[in-house]
């Protein structure tokens, strides 16, 4: 009986190896080499694939580029610019010799004289009043004072007013003298541009080499004496409120300058 149990025990156990052995094979194949098909098994995705890499940011897709417009049908053909012919202008030299500028110049410069003058006898008519006052304060009432002191601040309020427009009218004076000037130079260098089939001056600043014909100056200077031999100046206190913009007489680098000493 006890050999029958034995016999039945060794029997399962070979019929159980039987039925694991094919397994256990499977098993040990799987992880031996992974990811090839095993005849008999299931197959099973392979564990040491790619992965996606962590930790890198993924790009974000990129938008087409843009299509460009189509370029702009071509403008039919224009006339061609003239050839250039240049002449060349300096203005200083011209404010030098002009007999108008030179008038303008010094009907100012007499006029700044005199206004200093005054201005200097008014300022002494201030310290002696100061020196006054000081010299009598120790027999005045605080209110006389204080009235002296007020009337003095007073009368230097409105001096230093009636110089300050006297000065803006001299100003006045020359921009509308200036006005006149440009304008009578405009119109002599186109004459003398005219004369000469020049149709792009340039002034001499902007000039570094020129050959002598090139440069109009002493042409145009001794038509300008003979067209503006003197240019108005407004009386004193005459001058506008408000002078006219000084119209270009030629493209160049400066306007013309005020007169001044």
């Amino acid at each position: 009986m006890t050999q029958t149990l034995i016999g039945r025990v060794l029997r399962a156990v070979v019929v159980t190896g039987l039925i694991a052995g094919p397994v256990l094979t499977q098993t040990a194949s799987a992880q031996q080499d992974p990811g090839f098909f095993v005849p008999g098994g299931q197959q099973r995705p392979a564990q040491g694939g790619q992965r996606p890499a962590q930790g890198q940011p993924q790009r974000p897709a990129q938008a087409p580029a843009a299509q460009r417009p189509a370029a702009p049908p071509p403008l039919p053909a224009g006339q061609a610019p003239p050839a250039p012919v240049i002449g060349i202008v300096d203005i200083p030299e011209i404010q030098r010799v002009s007999t108008a500028f030179t008038q303008v110049r010094e009907e100012l410069e007499r006029r700044r004289a005199r206004l200093n003058e005054d201005l200097q006898r008014e300022q002494n008519s201030w310290r002696e009043a100061q020196q006054a006052l000081a010299t009598e304060r120790a027999g005045l009432s605080a209110d006389q004072i204080r009235t002296r002191e007020r009337d003095l601040q007073d009368r230097i309020t409105e001096s230093q007013r009636q110089f300050r427009n006297r000065a803006q009218a001299i100003e006045q004076a020359g921009q509308a003298a200036l006005v006149e000037f440009e304008r009578a130079l405009g119109t002599v260098i186109r004459q003398v541009a005219q004369s000469r089939s020049v149709n792009i001056v340039l002034p001499r600043p902007l000039v570094i080499l020129n050959e002598p014909p090139f440069d109009l100056t002493e042409e145009i200077a001794q038509q300008l004496n003979r067209v503006l031999p003197r240019a108005t100046v407004p009386a004193e206190g005459a001058a506008p409120a408000n002078a006219p913009a000084a119209a270009p007489a030629t493209p160049r680098q400066q306007p013309a300058q005020q007169p001044r000493r």
